[in-house]
């Protein structure tokens, strides 16, 4: 098996040696998350930040949706890939947190790009024109909804289009069939709903905490 142990002195080696460093706007964002306390723990790391700078630009989009939005890391990371004049609509139901997020892309310079809406995630989507038109999706909130935020994103995604899925493999118990629970459960089944899905062609990276790669066919 070609693994190792990933610890955070490798994950910063990562990070050091890729673009779009953590700048001090970054920095400032993660500590008040740090903060937070407990919840700090949802924040993506810089290397998943990265990447998805890197994915934006690759599938040059111009429209993308988030859905999670916590304290807005990825918001800003996939803000700073979005082509000119391009858009993010970012679905959370908390004012708290997502302050801390809209300071920091005002201090960042791209809260122009962000379009920040306080409500039920899966109101906001079927709200959204039904056209394919979005580029880029990015999914990290409840568990439980992942496979209803899927059913009305990837209709909306143009072909090409990326969507993007985080914690799928929940710590490796997604593969420990002694594992149960409504979190594992639910996310077991939305693996299973991804890959059977025949609108698109996936990976799911065992990085991070397991992330779906899904290209719009």
């Amino acid at each position: 098996m070609r693994s190792f142990l990933v610890t955070d002195a490798v994950r910063d080696y990562s990070a050091a040696h890729s673009s779009w460093q953590p700048d001090h706007v970054v920095r400032r964002l993660q500590k008040r998350t740090r903060d937070l306390g407990g919840p700090a723990t949802m924040q993506i790391g810089d290397d998943q930040g990265q990447l998805l700078t890197m994915l934006t630009r690759l599938v040059g989009a111009w429209s993308a949706v988030e859905v999670g939005t916590f304290t807005g890391y990825s918001s800003l990371c996939i803000a700073r890939g979005l082509a000119e004049g391009g858009r993010l609509i970012c679905c959370d139901v908390s004012e708290e947190w997502t302050a801390i997020g809209s300071q920091a892309w005002e201090e960042a310079g791209v809260a122009d790009r962000i379009d920040l809406r306080i409500a039920p995630a899966l109101d906001t989507l079927q709200a959204l024109p039904p056209e394919p038109t979005i580029d880029l999706v990015f999914i990290d909130a409840d568990k439980g909804g992942y496979a209803d935020y899927w059913a009305e994103l990837v209709p909306r995604v143009r072909p090409g289009g990326l969507l993007l899925a985080d914690n799928v493999l929940w710590s490796g118990e997604i593969a420990d069939e002694e594992k149960a629970g409504d979190t594992v459960d639910a996310l077991r089944a939305f693996n299973d709903l991804v890959v059977a899905d025949s609108r698109v062609e996936t990976v799911v990276l065992t990085a991070f905490d397991g992330l779906t790669i899904a290209r719009r066919l």
